[in-house]
């Protein structure tokens, strides 16, 4: 038994590390592309800084969305968390006179509320996660609007002071056309990003909870036979989804900074097919933290090249996106199919 474990877990490792590999290939190559087909405004640093800048949030949801994935579950709720995090936290900071700390208290008691209720009726109560998910997302689409009906910017000064800091990355910077050297920075919810993706990617590669999510995803029974608690390993997999969803809710609410009903549209969706891109499998056991960092950055890299081909319909964006996630599905499949015709054997 000992022995099928650690050969599933090698093959479950070689999937991953085939599919990152094809996720940062085609991102580099839609990236060099993009140099050479669309003008040396995508070899300006401040143009790959921007997209982590307009991203950070995304990158956190889409980790935590990774993570449910991984253990077989989903979660669409996220993008109606970040919406309620940043109305919340945009009602509290303006009209109750609140601090940025308890602004930030407010984004993770959220996220940890829905983790937690989510993570209880899916692994204790055997709800399928998509209804779960579904319910959370109506919800919490239904108290942004309750907590407040209109969209505003938030002008607490405290607050615009942190949202409009630079973190200046030096050597990056680049000349504009009056001669002015320009500094290469990025935004706060940047770093916060960077060190979720570098600590989830520890959790996942290092630790026995990390080998848990995969081995529940990869096949609960047997995860169960090993001695792994399936169902709490399940719902742990929910709270961390739910808790980064109120930290990249935070994020998102530092660089829109305002509440608005119809705050993070569709994020839910773009963090699934991030994921996806990214080399998680929708069926469980198989995906990269690092993955989904690079198919978060593939996503927004293929908006910015039909933006920039004059293609500002929103339906061409659309396809592209349709496109990738039809050629990461088929690579999955192939995958999945090697990984039968090996166990066959």
């Amino acid at each position: 038994m000992a022995k099928t474990s650690l050969n599933t877990k090698v093959k479950n490792m070689t999937d991953s590390s085939l599919l990152l590999l094809i996720t940062v290939s085609v991102f580099f190559f839609m990236y060099i592309g993009a140099i050479v087909f669309m003008g040396q405004g995508f070899l300006k640093a401040q143009t790959f800084l921007n997209i982590l800048n307009q991203n950070a949030a995304l990158i956190i949801v889409s980790c935590g969305m990774s993570i449910v994935m991984i253990t077989g579950g989903i979660d669409i709720s996220v993008g109606g968390v970040t919406a309620l995090v940043s109305m919340c936290c945009a009602v509290y900071l303006d009209y109750k006179g609140g601090s940025i700390f308890g602004s930030v208290l407010i984004a993770l008691g959220i996220g940890l509320a829905f983790g937690v209720v989510q993570g209880l009726l899916v692994a204790y109560l055997d709800v399928q996660p998509f209804i779960v998910t579904l319910a959370g997302m109506f919800f919490a689409r239904g108290l942004t609007t309750i907590v407040h009906t209109n969209p505003f910017n938030v002008e607490n000064e405290t607050f615009v002071a942190l949202k409009d800091t630079r973190i200046v990355v030096p050597g990056l910077g680049s000349v504009n056309k009056r001669g002015i050297y320009i500094d290469a920075y990025v935004e706060i919810g940047v770093i916060v990003a960077l060190l979720a993706v570098i600590l989830l990617f520890v959790v996942l590669k290092w630790t026995k909870l990390g080998r848990n999510f995969y081995a529940v995803g990869g096949n609960s029974q047997s995860a169960l036979m090993l001695g792994i608690n399936v169902r709490r390993t399940k719902f742990i997999s929910h709270v961390l989804c739910g808790l980064l969803a109120g930290i990249g809710g935070y994020v998102y609410f530092l660089h829109v900074g305002s509440g608005s009903p119809s705050h993070a549209s569709g994020m839910e969706m773009n963090a699934i097919a991030s994921s996806i891109i990214g080399g998680t499998m929708l069926t469980g056991g198989v995906g990269n933290i690092i993955g989904t960092f690079f198919g978060v950055l593939s996503l927004s890299t293929i908006q910015n090249i039909v933006s920039s081909a004059g293609l500002d319909q929103a339906w061409w964006t659309g396809i592209t996106i349709a496109s990738m996630l039809c050629l990461f599905l088929v690579i999955q499949s192939i995958v999945m199919a090697r990984k039968k015709k090996t166990i066959k054997s």
